[in-house]
């Protein structure tokens, strides 16, 4: 099934509201691509106006399970969508690492995002001691079922999943591109036991390290659908030469 290729630029704790919006006005979108990018929740509203008119979607980085409340520092799905947000993060690694983010917490994000309209991006992946320990395929089938369960087919018929393999970021180890189409095979039979045929539309994009010279083969793979990129997606060259590379 031809799937439309979606890359996504994770701009994580990076770029002011100034340099985001000269940012993503200077993107350039191949026609059949969709692209989205992720700033700081600050300049969530100011880059949505920016890009207003062109290909380019916004989105959130993370967002709170409830709507409003006393969640002081919390950024809720609602105000996410008011600022011009149309898709939202959710268990990115950093999240899951370092600020406690389980499957249960982001199954609950995920129901809060879905009742806004939103399209959710949801994060996978094993660390380095979990592949070493041959625990990739057990790591992952938790992570999907514990992030979705609960969810129909129906209810899910927007989901994109990012697979992020943790090793290969700041290790010195690289994924090959057959580990790549590798993993991502197998997110997607274990998707077909969760929402069945809606397994075949889910575009399953990659984050581990996608640049402009391994971006083109990468995309290449049947079962690789886009990407999620982190740092080649501060620079508009290196950006727009992903861009190009899945059109």
């Amino acid at each position: 099934m031809a799937r439309t290729k979606f890359i996504a630029g994770n701009w994580k704790l990076n770029l002011t509201i100034a340099e985001g919006t000269a940012l993503v006005k200077s993107l350039v979108v191949p026609a059949g691509v969709e692209a989205a990018v992720f700033p700081n929740a600050l300049a969530v509203h100011a880059v949505a106006q920016a890009a207003a008119g062109s290909k380019v979607g916004v989105g959130g980085q993370n967002a709170h399970f409830e709507e409003k409340g006393a969640f002081t520092g919390e950024i809720s799905t609602s105000f996410l969508k008011d600022a011009g947000a149309k898709y939202v993060i959710l268990g990115h690694s950093e999240r899951r690492q370092y600020f406690g983010d389980t499957d249960a917490l982001i199954n609950k994000r995920l129901k809060a995002v879905l009742a806004q309209g939103l399209t959710p991006i949801l994060c996978i992946g094993e660390t380095l001691a979990e592949r070493d320990g041959g625990k990739l395929e057990t790591v992952l089938k938790t992570q999907i079922e514990g992030a979705l369960a609960g969810f129909t087919a129906e209810q899910l018929a927007t989901l994109v999943v990012a697979y992020e393999p943790v090793w290969a970021i700041g290790t010195g180890r690289t994924a090959s591109t057959a580990q790549a189409q590798e993993a991502h095979a197998f997110v997607r039979s274990v998707l077909r036991n969760v929402v069945g045929a809606l397994a075949e539309k889910v575009r399953i994009q990659y984050g581990g390290s996608v640049k402009a010279d391994n971006a083109k083969e990468l995309l290449g793979q049947p079962d690789v659908d886009g990407a999620l990129v982190g740092g080649a997606s501060l620079k508009a060259a290196d950006f727009n030469a992903i861009l190009a590379a899945a059109g």
